[in-house]
């Protein structure tokens, strides 16, 4: 495959290590300089840190003629030079020791490791242009994560609910400064809104905060020195897709050699971006890092910083969670608490925040929504989120800003970068639309009441599923309708992977769930044989839709992103062919569910070369196969007919006098699912992909019929 027009993230130019001056011990081996601004390396007045800066363990910028560092400048405190340095564990080896069997060992915990931005040459997707000279990261910076809420370097934020402690009549008597923050013995209140507060904790008070450092500078040891083209791979591919980080801040902070990522996050992108190392050429011919320990250490991590909850830890948490082999429903739910706590479901438009940060929110609040909502289908279990507390606005094109994040200097993208840009904005918002219709097929037919109201119905059950399903038909139906040109199956891709693919699977699989219930209430006891017959020729409708897609796919879709339910979803095509399969009335009708269950699977174990996710779904049909081994075997039809005698007419009502008219209001047809066949002119297809669809999808060809 062609690999697409990479987005470039330049190495960090080359830095010179200083040695340490003889008598000064408070300066840490391997202690990070540049050479990339006008403040680089200012030690007029001092060569060590001060107090505040050895307790954060970060740099310490003094500009020439200025009394403060940038940090307490910045925080408004003192500046001080009091405290003696923190004793070390062991000393740093000398060079010329460096090579001694007893300095094998890991270096001390005390020293301060290299910066991420490696001086040594690095492999890159691209070969980047130089950059001009930079002002310095602590210069320009800080300000700017110092005035987010979710993003800031040393503290944490907490969501004060109504019903807590701190009453909201109580929190308005406080004073608040011009940064609307309020300082007192328990934290800093920060306030959003009139009505919505957050409490402000320092990160040094929680559980090996101290080790942070120390465990970024393991991950980027793992990956390197190829960090930089797997960070140009995932804003490739990843990210289109699932744009749940501030791409530009991102980058420039990563180009400047920022120390304070999560660790749980840089690991969780280079994870992801090792599923495609081969198909860079300049990765491929290398040894592919090792994904195991960097998902051991990104899982520490993140268990740890889930004690200092920020924005990054949820954006490392669903990234983790993309993962086709990681899917973890407890890890799920933790991130729902975390972002509730973060007040990820509140909305955020008018917040005291910046814009940039509001949309951010927004894009990882509805990115949680719908981890909660899918991995509620693919495990069969109760959502966390519930719309009655789900206060988040709908996606907007200004959601996906990137402008005031305090990097001026802005590559202008292509025509084909924005084109690419604009597809997947409307991509991940029509994901967003589906998953709201799906959490309804899912609220309607499977939770607890509604699964006691159908055992209520007895023999009217399906009477009761088919009513409550035609508003969400209707609503499925109308979705795919409305979908955009641009994120449609038969849509060129320029020589690019194209993610559409999950789109349109989860598609497939909110259709195949409704029709799933529908089936599981037939009783072919029921003397309606005609109903039984078009609920059964509906759902044999979807399957065969569903299919003929899979069959479609090409190596662009393949070896794209795939959203991280895509293999379950898969999956319940085959498990909804062997429903159909199992409750078969008649051998003849077994045998056909037997024959596409056997292409199906050969489908799925060839497209699996090029995405491996798929040999889940391979063997979970195999599973099935074995079960259906146990099936009786039935009748044939001729002699169902042999014994019955002549049926008689088929009857135009069900037999609680619902008639099948009342199926086809507002041109819906439920019963043959959603086909519209009186609301379509003459070679339109539901379906929307191709022209070659329609006949199979509606049961004329001589594979279906």
């Amino acid at each position: 495959m062609p690999r697409p027009t990479p987005v470039p993230i330049a190495a960090a130019r080359p830095r010179k290590q200083q040695k340490p001056s003889p008598g000064k011990e408070n300066l840490a081996a391997g202690k990070p300089t540049s050479n990339n601004g006008p403040v680089s390396n200012i030690r007029s007045r001092r060569e060590r840190p001060c107090d505040a800066c050895r307790r954060r363990k970060s740099r310490c910028v003094i500009h020439e003629g200025a009394a403060l560092c940038v940090l307490c400048e910045f925080h408004k405190q003192e500046c001080t030079f009091v405290q003696s340095p923190l004793p070390r564990k062991r000393k740093v080896v000398d060079s010329d020791k460096k090579d001694s069997p007893n300095n094998s060992k890991k270096r001390s915990v005390d020293c301060e490791p290299p910066p991420l931005a490696l001086p040594t040459p690095t492999i890159t997707a691209t070969a980047p242009s130089p950059r001009p000279p930079q002002p310095s990261l602590a210069n320009i910076h800080l300000p700017q994560l110092g005035e987010t809420l979710g993003l800031q370097r040393r503290q944490h934020s907490r969501y004060i609910g109504l019903s807590s402690p701190f009453d909201n009549l109580l929190i308005g008597l406080s004073h608040f400064d011009t940064r609307n923050e309020s300082t007192f013995d328990l934290g800093t209140l920060r306030r959003v809104t009139d009505q919505e507060c957050f409490i402000m904790l320092p990160d040094e008070n929680t559980q090996d905060y101290a080790d942070e450092a120390n465990t970024l500078n393991l991950v980027e040891q793992l990956v390197h020195p190829h960090g930089p083209a797997l960070l140009d791979l995932y804003f490739q591919i990843v990210h289109p897709s699932f744009p749940i980080i501030q791409k530009h801040l991102f980058i420039e902070r990563y180009r400047n050699g920022d120390r304070s990522f999560s660790p749980a996050l840089l690991a969780g992108m280079y994870i992801l971006s090792l599923n495609w190392w081969s198909l860079d050429p300049k990765l491929a011919k290398y040894t592919k890092p090792d994904a195991t320990r960097l998902e051991a250490i990104a899982m520490r991590s993140l268990t740890l910083a889930m004690e200092r909850p920020k924005l990054s830890t949820v954006q490392a948490g669903l990234l983790l969670l993309q993962r086709p082999e990681a899917d973890s429903w407890s890890l799920t739910t933790q991130l729902v608490a975390i972002g509730q706590e973060l007040g990820l479901h509140l909305d955020c438009t008018t917040w005291s925040v910046p814009g940039w940060e509001r949309g951010l929110r927004k894009r990882i609040a509805w990115a949680l929504y719908m981890q909660d909502k899918w991995s509620s289908l693919i495990h069969g279990r109760p959502s966390h989120i519930f719309n009655a507390n789900w206060a988040v606005k709908p996606i907007t094109e200004e959601d996906f800003n990137e402008e005031g994040d305090g990097y001026d200097a802005r590559q202008d993208d292509s025509e084909d970068e924005l084109e690419e840009n604009h597809r997947s904005r409307i991509l991940f918002a029509q994901m967003i639309s589906l998953t709201q219709i799906m959490a309804e097929v899912m609220d309607t037919f499977y939770t607890q009441t509604a699964i006691q109201d159908f055992a209520n119905a007895g023999r009217k059950s399906t009477e009761l599923i088919l009513a409550r399903a035609k508003p969400v038909q209707i609503k499925l139906r109308q979705w795919h309708e409305r979908l955009p040109v641009e994120v449609k199956m038969h849509t060129p891709s320029r020589s690019r992977l194209i993610s559409t693919g999950y789109l349109h699977l989860a598609y497939f699989a909110t259709e195949i769930t409704l029709h799933r219930r529908i089936v599981q209430s037939l009783d072919d006891t029921n003397p309606d044989s005609y109903g039984l017959f078009m609920c059964r020729n509906a759902a044999k409708t979807r399957l065969i839709s569903a299919m003929d897609f899979v069959n479609r796919l090409k190596p662009e879709h393949l070896q794209s992103f795939w959203y991280f339910a895509s293999k379950v979803n898969f999956t319940l095509i085959g498990t909804f062919g062997s429903l159909l399969w199992a409750t078969a009335p008649a051998k003849e009708e077994a045998e056909f569910y037997k024959l596409r269950l056997r292409e199906y699977r050969w489908t799925l174990s060839v497209s699996s070369k090029r995405a491996d996710f798929l040999d889940y779904a391979v063997s979970m049909l195999d599973a099935s196969r074995a079960m259906l081994n146990n099936l009786a075997e039935k009748p044939s039809l001729a002699d169902q007919i042999s014994s019955a005698g002549v049926p008689p007419a088929p009857p135009r009502m069900f037999s609680s006098n619902l008639t099948m008219a009342q199926y086809h209001d507002d041109d819906v047809d439920m019963m043959d699912g959603g086909e519209l066949r009186g609301a379509m002119s003459p070679g339109e297809s539901f379906d929307g992909f191709d022209d070659g669809s329609q006949d199979e999808s509606r049961g004329n060809s001589p594979r279906s019929a």
